[in-house]
């Protein structure tokens, strides 16, 4: 099997700045078509999610295609997301790959995790390991999860990096820490290769990430 373990990463952000809860639709429309793109952000959110008004992809898509032609990540990553799946837009992998690669260059954890993803399977952009995992260690350094999933399999399976059972243990012990379920069956799986030595330096080296990387620290 290509990969161990396969995740898909999909999560739709609502930016501080405009709360959709706290704000009447109205507020938020009208401040929409003032050209904010966060109001803009947040009024896709509710299209895509039926939130107050009815669901409707495309009109999800047309609210965050206004704040990511703005250049804001937050829409530049729901956009993307759209095209990887489908949705209000025709499934188009390279656009979606266009779209995470402008928010992950602006330092966006979801879309440098997506990224990464896109180059480990090969949709919209040929396939490079090496590439995949440059942009999970983006993400995975910001505590993202499923990028630390990816490391994880990335070491396990010896693709883009050399072969370490350390630090694959690492990284699926840190993500599995946070509830991931991917990372603790990459973690069992890869524990049955490892000797009691190795094990205990893999859960030394996480709580060392642990320390150099509090939460809210920068």
């Amino acid at each position: 099997m290509k990969k161990a373990l396969l995740f898909v990463l999909a999560l739709v952000v609502i930016p501080a700045g405009v709360s959709a809860q706290g704000t009447e639709l109205a507020q938020l429309r009208a401040l929409a078509e003032q050209g904010n793109a966060v109001a803009q952000v947040n009024l896709g959110v509710r299209y895509e999610n039926g939130r107050g008004v009815p669901e409707d992809d495309a009109e999800a898509v047309r609210w965050y295609r206004l704040a990511a032609e703005q250049g804001d990540a937050y829409a530049q990553s729901n956009l993307g997301l759209m095209y990887a799946f489908g949705r209000g837009v025709p499934e188009d992998d390279a656009e979606a790959v266009r779209w995470y690669r402008l928010a992950a260059e602006q330092g966006n954890v979801i879309s440098q995790s997506n990224l990464g993803l896109m180059y480990a399977f090969g949709r919209g952009v040929p396939e490079d390991d090496a590439e995949a995992v440059r942009w999970f260690r983006l993400a995975a350094d910001q505590g993202n999860a499923s990028a630390q999933v990816g490391l994880g399999v990335m070491y396990g399976t010896g693709q883009g990096v050399p072969e370490d059972y350390v630090l694959a243990y690492m990284w699926y012990n840190l993500a599995a820490a946070q509830g991931s379920e991917n990372a603790q069956d990459g973690k069992d799986i890869v524990e049955q290769q490892m000797t009691r030595e190795q094990i205990a330096k893999a859960q030394r080296l996480s709580r060392e990430w642990l320390e150099a990387h509090p939460p809210g620290g920068n």
